[in-house]
C-alpha cells in the first residue's frame, strides 16, 4: 500500500517513540497475562464516535446553570469529530500498526478488537480531550482539571489495543485542543448576542429557561 506522504513522514518521524510505547504496553499486556484488556475494551467503548460527550452535553444543555458548558462541549466534540473523521483522517490516510509487523502480531495478543478507517488522528482521543477541554474552559471550578486523566487513559487504552500510534494519540490531543478553543469562543459569542437581547423569547429562555429555571419553581 503507497502511503501519503505525510504518513510516510509520521512513520518515520516518529518511529521511535511510537515503537517504545507500544512495546512497554505490549510488554504490560503480557506479564498482566491480558487483565488490563477488558478495562481498555470497556474505556474504548465509552468513548466511541465521542456518544459519552455529546449526550454529556445534551444533558447539561437542560439546566440553565450547566447550558454554557453543554453549548460548549457539544459544539466542541461536533468541530473535533469534522475535522478527524471527516477530513484528518481520509487526508492523512495513514494505515493502522495492526496492519504491519510486529504491531499486528501485539494487537492480536491484545485481543484484536476489531477497527476500521485510518489510524491517525485518534477519533477517540480527539474526542475525550475536546470534551474535557470545553468542561475545563467553560466550567467554573478549577478542579475540573483532572478530568484530563479519562484523555490519559483513554489514550493508554488505544495503544494497549494496538489500534493507535502514540503518535496518532498526540495528534487527537491537539486538534480536540483546538476544537474545544474554537467551541469556547462560539460559545462566548453565543452568551454575547443572547445576553444584549434579554427581551427577546429565545434569548431569554437560552439564558434561564429549562428544567430547574426560577420561573418554572415559581409556577410549581
Amino acid at each position: 500500500m503507497e502511503l501519503t506522504a505525510i504518513a510516510q513522514w509520521l512513520n518515520t518521524a516518529f518511529a521511535g517513540y511510537d515503537y517504545a510505547i507500544l512495546q512497554a504496553l505490549h510488554n504490560l499486556a503480557g506479564a498482566a497475562g491480558g487483565f488490563f484488556t477488558p478495562l481498555c475494551r470497556a474505556i474504548t467503548l465509552l468513548g466511541e464516535k465521542g456518544i459519552l460527550f455529546l449526550v454529556l452535553g445534551i444533558v447539561l444543555m437542560l439546566f440553565p446553570k450547566t447550558r454554557k458548558v453543554g453549548i460548549c462541549m457539544f459544539g466542541a466534540v461536533c468541530c473535533g469529530a469534522l475535522i478527524t473523521n471527516f477530513w484528518l483522517k481520509d487526508f492523512v490516510a495513514r494505515p493502522r500498526p495492526l496492519t504491519v509487523e510486529p504491531f499486528r502480531t501485539w494487537w492480536q495478543a491484545a485481543g484484536a478488537y476489531a477497527e476500521s478507517e485510518y489510524s491517525f488522528p485518534s477519533g477517540h482521543v480527539t474526542a475525550a480531550m475536546a470534551g474535557v477541554t470545553a468542561l475545563v474552559l467553560a466550567g467554573k471550578k478549577p478542579a475540573r482539571w483532572w478530568a484530563y486523566l479519562f484523555v490519559l487513559a483513554m489514550g493508554v487504552a488505544r495503544n494497549y489495543l494496538m489500534a493507535h500510534y502514540p503518535s496518532d494519540v498526540l495528534g487527537g490531543m491537539i486538534v480536540g485542543l483546538i476544537a474545544a478553543t474554537v467551541a469556547y469562543a462560539i460559545t462566548l459569542l453565543i452568551y454575547r448576542i443572547v445576553s444584549a437581547h434579554p427581551d427577546n423569547r429565545f434569548c431569554r429562555f437560552v439564558l434561564h429557561g429549562g428544567i430547574g429555571s426560577k420561573k418554572e419553581r415559581q409556577a410549581a
